[in-house]
């Protein structure tokens, strides 16, 4: 049994839901969550908004760890790193269409780019970094990172929002902004003419023409991070692909997977959070016992039995 001082397990499920109100694709039958349901009481909420830079999920990650999300100001780098306190921004490589009105963006995790090309970007575009007085790091083929003092008063738009969207409204804000648009020009301009893009062109794949600079920022001195909750990602590369078949298996999938732990730790009466997000806002469930009129309703079927679709529909 956990004692006393260890924190409550939190399962936080990005893309829950798909879509604006009332344009929801249709929801896949979820009979293990259906049944956990009625054992779950909503604990808070966070209602936002699509024009919102960050995303639920991202604010319940924050909100998770004892860290409130100022002006949609979400340092999301720093969290995950060893040095909370020092301003670093997530950089990811993409794939920018050009239409006729609009500039589109694609993330790398959906067009495919493997470590030894995104290591020659990376090695091409660092030197820019160093320049501005940023140091870039390889965390992953798909998300860099870099870090400095330039970063600190940025607010970048999620990755997880622009995915799919034209960027012009999702552009960088705050005293370096330019800077940081001048740098992600400069990025464009590199990658252009770089012989892994002659290679992806060659064998009919989308370039690496651009990066996404996100999640910047550091936490405020003498703040220190609760621990991080269990991100369920399962539903993230079939929702900002709009796959909304897959997006419903994968769907189907979790709930096979997560739902009979936490159906587990419900019998057992220990507690839990659990935050579905949506596009626009999330809802944390925790572990409740049922009143006895409560209990004795569910047994003679008086109880309204809540609805997967109904609390998703709201997200």
């Amino acid at each position: 049994m956990p004692s006393a001082q260890d924190p409550v397990p939190h399962w936080v499920v990005p893309f829950a839901a798909l879509g604006a109100e009332g344009q929801h694709p249709d929801w896949p039958p979820l009979p293990r969550l259906q049944a956990l349901l009625p054992r779950l009481r909503e604990q808070q909420r966070d209602r936002g908004e699509h024009t919102d830079p960050t995303l639920p999920h991202e604010r319940a990650i924050a909100t998770a760890q004892g860290l409130a999300v100022a002006d949609h100001a979400w340092p999301g780098a720093a969290l995950h790193s060893a040095q909370p306190h020092e301003p670093q921004a997530w950089v990811h490589p993409v794939h920018l269409q050009v239409g006729m009105d609009q500039v589109t963006l694609q993330p790398a995790e959906l067009f495919g780019l493997d470590e030894a090309a995104s290591r020659r970007l990376f090695e091409a575009f660092a030197p820019l970094c160093a320049e501005d007085g940023l140091a870039l790091h390889f965390d992953s083929p798909v998300r860099w990172r870099a870090s400095g003092e330039r970063l600190r008063g940025l607010r970048c738009a999620s990755l997880d929002r622009v995915a799919g969207r034209s960027i012009a409204p999702w552009q960088p804000q705050g005293s370096e902004a330019r800077w940081l648009q001048r740098l992600m020009n400069e990025a464009q301009m590199l990658f252009y003419t770089h012989p892994v893009n002659d290679a992806r062109e060659a064998a009919r794949q989308p370039a690496v023409n651009g990066l996404w600079f996100s999640a910047a920022g550091a936490v405020d001195a003498g703040v220190t991070p609760g621990p991080a909750p269990t991100v369920a990602d399962d539903l993230r590369a079939s929702a900002l692909g709009g796959d909304a078949a897959a997006w419903r298996a994968a769907w189907q999938a979790l709930d096979a997977r997560l739902v009979p732990e936490l159906q587990t730790l419900a019998q057992q009466g220990r507690p839990f959070a659990l935050t579905l997000c949506g596009e626009r806002s999330a809802v944390t469930l925790q572990p409740h016992t049922p009143s006895p009129w409560q209990g004795l309703a569910r047994a003679l079927g008086l109880a309204r039995t809540s609805q997967v679709a109904d609390l998703l529909e709201t997200l």
